[in-house]
């Protein structure tokens, strides 16, 4: 029998959860290897608890994937010396790093949760204590291993490249409209194991490289030819994401296919995702996306942006000299983040 403890390894990035107040009232930062005295119940846990946390420690709206990368880069190197890992991460930009990191962990099989809170743990009401302890039980859990990178909030765990923040005020900050959560806490956890990604059978890859020259252009009635233009002819633009009405339509002006057919013929990469929080794009489904489909844009199907978004950076870096295989890729399941079946090529 395996008396081991489970080790979890919990990386603090900076955001609201890990901040308390001093003396004078005001919220600091408080030193992670202090998880204990902010959280005593810890001590009555059956696993383990090491901390550390990120040079610098930054505001989530300051995310970039030089950051993606630093946080890929502790987990890699201590992947064999722990059995999960919990992120402590600012919820602007948690859906976009729990994306970016799905994508750069390939053949994952170690549990990886990001959480957060909206009042900070210091605080007498903080939902951060619930999120932590609730965070570390799934990443230390033996019975049941979930191998994905994933984000707990307010009772609910979503596969991280699923979600999406929906509100600025409420505890139940996060949702995943087009794919179920994968477990639920109340008294017991209960878990929904046929989601889960499968368990891996080759070892781990981690890829980190990103190509941050892309842009979103979010269509609204009455967007002018300067406004898209403006976007497309971006110097150096590699790949564009558009966020289209309904199941992926746009105008069906001579002017805005011509913007995109010229920005195609530089060799930008453009993929079509829906600005519905619920539901997918269809290509051809009307008329308003036929066009689109006709010059060689791709169908996000059902991503969120936030996949879309570090998707997109995510193959350019990795596949900077083929531009098929990114296009290839963008419209297949990599990492569960569309509905579709799973691609074993990335």
């Amino acid at each position: 029998m395996d008396n081991r403890k489970n080790k979890v390894l919990l990386i603090y990035t900076g955001g609201t959860i890990g901040m308390v107040q001093d003396e004078s009232g005001a919220l600091q930062p408080f030193a992670m290897e202090r998880i204990y005295d902010a959280l005593p119940l810890l001590h009555r846990t059956e696993y383990l608890i090491d901390s550390c946390q990120l040079d610098k420690i930054i505001d989530s709206s300051n995310m970039t994937p030089e950051f993606w990368v630093d946080i890929a880069t502790i987990i890699e190197e201590h992947y064999d010396d722990y059995d999960g890992f919990v992120v402590l991460h600012g919820t602007d930009t948690m859906a976009y790093t729990a994306s970016a990191l799905s994508f750069m962990f390939k053949n994952l099989s170690k549990p990886i949760v990001l959480t957060g809170s909206q009042l900070p743990l210091g605080m007498l009401r903080s939902d951060g204590r619930e999120n932590i302890i609730c965070a570390l039980e799934i990443a230390s859990c033996r019975q049941v291993v979930i191998p994905e990178v994933t984000i707990f909030f307010e009772s609910h765990l979503y596969r991280g490249n699923r979600s999406t923040k929906v509100s600025a005020e409420n505890f139940d900050a996060f949702s995943s409209f087009n794919f179920p959560s994968l477990a639920t806490a109340g008294i017991k956890f209960s878990f929904k194991e046929h989601l889960f990604m499968p368990m891996p059978s080759e070892p781990l890859k981690v890829r980190k490289e990103f190509d941050r020259r892309i842009a979103v252009l979010k269509l609204f009635p009455g967007i002018t030819p300067a406004v898209v233009q403006s976007v497309v002819r971006t110097p150096d633009l590699q790949g564009l994401v558009i966020e289209t009405f309904g199941s992926g339509n746009a105008p069906t002006e001579k002017w805005f296919i011509d913007a995109l057919q010229e920005a195609l013929d530089r060799g930008v990469i453009i993929l079509n995702v829906t600005q519905c929080k619920a539901g997918a794009v269809q290509m051809r489904q009307y008329q308003a996306s036929c066009d689109m489909d006709r010059i060689g844009v791709i169908g996000g199907h059902d991503i969120t942006i936030e996949a879309a978004v570090t998707k997109m950076m995510y193959l350019l870096g990795n596949f900077p000299a083929d531009h098929a295989k990114v296009r290839d890729r963008l419209w297949r399941c990599l990492r569960g983040e569309i509905s579709m079946e799973m691609s074993t090529e990335d």
